[in-house]
């Protein structure tokens, strides 16, 4: 439980320091008119990493969990494999917006 409120945690610095970091990094228009895109592109990197480790970390306790179910009460296999795949959809959607976003940050300059 404080591996994910840290990944959480984490993640929500490096969002704001996504945001942040251009107004404050920016100079008289020379890097960001030769195409340098600074910290935003590490910020954006690690948003997109981190988000895929948390999800990466949260999916295999799910199905560790599922499986574990599974081979319990072999008989709701069935129930617990579509709940199981119903539930990866969630944590995989939040890792494709960080990349939606960190995608819409890096083509803002």
């Amino acid at each position: 439980m404080k591996l994910s409120k840290l990944l959480a945690t984490l993640l929500t610095v490096t969002v704001a320091l996504l945001i942040f970091s251009n107004p404050a990094l920016a100079q008289d228009g020379g890097a960001a008119a030769a195409g340098g895109t600074g910290l935003l592109g590490l910020g954006a990197g690690l948003a997109v990493g981190l988000a895929a480790l948390g999800s990466g970390i949260g999916q295999g306790r799910l199905a560790g969990g599922a499986m574990e179910g599974m081979a319990r009460n072999p008989a709701a296999g069935g129930d617990i494999r579509t709940s199981m795949l119903i539930a990866l959809a969630f944590p995989e959607s939040l890792v494709l917006f960080c990349f939606a976003i960190a995608f819409l940050l890096l083509n803002k300059i």
